[in-house]
């Protein structure tokens, strides 16, 4: 058997799971539902999910040392203006703007934010993919 090379949820494991989910609705995501103190977001073709940090690396069988993971979730927009209204409204909304919007080497135009718990976002406009309605993504260049 081999994995599909798909994404079913990600799970950001937080401190806080009120201040994280206010964060969250704040930039504009709806709440599917809450269930066992563990908040999902019905994403495109996946959840996102927010549950208690220390259970989340129990759940999955690690020691958390804390800091960044080494990971960044990253989402596309249609414009390098939206990168800078999407950075300020996270700023806004609570989270903390680690690179200002800037014209990248690749040909595009990108910045980062942390959430509340210190979860790293990318905000970025690659006029290199196609983006679409729903937010999804294609690696192929708009046609």
């Amino acid at each position: 058997m081999s994995m599909k090379q798909a994404l079913s949820a990600v799970t950001l494991g937080v401190s806080d799971l009120a201040r994280a989910r206010h964060f969250y609705e704040a930039l504009g995501w709806t709440v599917h539902t809450e269930v066992s103190e563990t908040v999902f977001f019905q994403a495109n073709g996946f959840a996102l999910v927010l549950w208690d940090r220390a259970k989340l690396a129990a759940d999955s069988g690690v020691e958390d040392a804390g800091g960044w993971g080494g990971v960044t979730l990253a989402h596309n927009v249609g414009s390098p203006g939206e990168v800078d209204d999407l950075l300020a409204a996270a700023e806004r909304a609570g989270g903390a703007v680690t690179l200002k919007g800037a014209a990248t080497d690749w040909g595009g135009y990108h910045g980062a934010f942390t959430d509340p718990e210190g979860h790293a976002w990318e905000v970025a406009h690659n006029p290199f993919w196609t983006l679409y309605d729903d937010g999804s993504t294609s690696l192929d260049e708009p046609q």
